[in-house]
């Protein structure tokens, strides 16, 4: 069956429809488990801080849960009032350190422009062609290479991101006030949150437990983005080619991980279905691949094909496909 591209919207369309039953449960379960586990990170702390360690994991990943909640919240997925999802999502926002107005209006951007080209740069992994990383100067390139070394992707950027970049609406100089009331409301939330968190159980609890738990969580969330849209076979056009639901369905990928992770990632991983139509709730995304099991053959990564795709770098136009320095290098 051709996967089309104007064939998918009306079929999905009896998906998108929030419920908010469920939503609220999500989410109910969602907070409730993170705030035991975050207790009993802090209780085991005063045992072994080794075992503190070991509950760091499943903590920042139910962290990463909360922020898919906000995520749908942005995309008025998760309930059916606007003004609920708005105000949810930013009380989230303050838990996972994202403005979420701000967020909202650039992952926006990021679903109308992914794939094109023409469009970079816009809440996505900063991708050169071949043809722009060979016209760079030597001091260019280094630079780049410097951008996507494994530890600056996966390690520094995240930091940067969510504990740095965060706190100022970056590149919103010319957007009016809206930008800056989110980013600042946000912030007045974070320093309240520290506050009552110091104040509560100390400071070197906030040191040592959750600013690490933060830091995780912030580095599996942007591996979750990188393999959603940096793999092999995936797609790219120029604007005057670039088709909205062709990028979706090849241009975002499958992450099929086993199903306590998608559960725990709010089935984030099934990227496609998410791009082709983002009104749907993310407790709903396995039922469309249950029922339109074509769908599950586009872009499908296991977690050790997602390691292979680290090494991509650069997207090669006539080859239609992301090579790594070492190929771009072969191919000249």
């Amino acid at each position: 069956m051709p996967h089309g591209t104007r064939i998918w919207i009306p079929k999905l369309a009896r998906y998108a429809e929030p419920d908010n039953k469920r939503g609220m449960w999500e989410l109910a379960l969602t907070l409730t488990l993170f705030a035991a586990l975050w207790l009993a990170m802090w209780g085991l702390s005063f045992v072994s801080g080794w075992l503190a360690l070991a509950a760091l994991l499943p903590t920042a990943v139910l962290l990463v849960r909360l922020f898919i909640l906000q995520h749908d919240c942005g995309h008025g997925s998760l309930f059916s009032s606007h003004l609920a999802n708005d105000w949810i999502g930013r009380a989230l926002g303050v838990l996972t350190l994202t403005p979420y107005d701000w967020w909202k209006h650039s992952h926006a951007r990021h679903h109308a422009s992914s794939g094109n080209l023409d469009k970079r740069g816009i809440g996505d992994i900063n991708t050169l062609t071949v043809a722009e990383y060979r016209a760079r100067t030597p001091l260019g390139r280094l630079a780049y290479r410097a951008y996507r070394h494994p530890f600056v992707l996966f390690v520094i950027g995240p930091i940067y991101m969510f504990v740095f970049q965060h706190r100022l609406p970056a590149g919103a100089w010319r957007s009016g006030a809206g930008p800056w009331l989110s980013t600042m409301g946000t912030n007045a939330g974070l320093v309240a949150l520290v506050a009552i968190l110091i104040l509560v159980f100390g400071l070197k609890t906030f040191l040592f437990l959750h600013m690490p738990l933060v830091v995780l969580a912030a580095i599996i969330g942007v591996w979750m983005f990188y393999v959603q849209h940096q793999f092999n076979p995936t797609y790219w056009e120029h604007a005057s080619e670039w088709e909205r639901e062709q990028a979706a369905l090849h241009g975002s990928s499958y992450y099929d991980l086993p199903k306590p992770m998608m559960w725990a990632t709010g089935n984030i991983g099934i990227h496609h279905v998410h791009h082709l139509a983002s009104r749907i709730p993310f407790f709903r995304l396995p039922q469309v691949l249950k029922d339109h099991p074509e769908l599950t053959g586009l872009g499908r990564l296991t977690f050790w094909d997602s390691i292979k795709c680290v090494r991509l770098a650069l997207w090669d136009e006539k080859g239609k496909r992301l090579v790594s320095f070492r190929e771009a290098n072969a191919l000249a």
